[in-house]
């Protein structure tokens, strides 16, 4: 089975990174959908994904994967405790998505089928992964 490249891997995290900030933006200035206040936490780990990483292959530092390991899972907790939040997991009384505010957690809010937590969930979970993979070729 043919490996992952160090490289590859960091390009294919900054891809996903870079897609999901410019998703994101497209959802909040396009369409006009003010996001919930986990939403905004999650921007704060997902925006800087796409700078750090982009400017890591840039400057072609085989290192830069350990910040794409430390955002992401910062951006994964977040997205994990909404997903929780999504599927009723969580007590109501500490919903951030309130009926007179955004919510992201409405039907009518699913992309592709998904609510807009899970994505957001998935797509840290995939820049941990492809991050921790181009950390491991720069130790051989």
């Amino acid at each position: 089975m043919r490996r992952l490249s160090g490289e590859t891997a960091l390009a294919a995290a900054w891809i996903v990174a870079f897609a999901a900030s410019l998703a994101v933006l497209f959802v909040g200035e396009v369409l006009g959908q003010m996001p919930c206040l986990l939403c905004w936490y999650q921007r704060v780990f997902m925006f800087p994904l796409a700078i750090v990483l982009g400017l890591g292959l840039w400057w072609q530092d085989a290192r830069v994967g350990r910040y794409g390991v430390v955002l992401g899972l910062g951006g994964a907790a977040i997205a994990l405790w909404h997903v929780g939040l999504y599927a009723g997991l969580i007590p109501e009384p500490i919903q951030p998505c309130t009926a007179t505010g955004p919510s992201c957690t409405d039907e009518n809010q699913l992309i592709l089928g998904m609510p807009i937590p899970l994505l957001s969930l998935m797509a840290f979970a995939l820049v941990v992964g492809l991050s921790a993979l181009s950390l491991k070729e720069s130790r051989s």
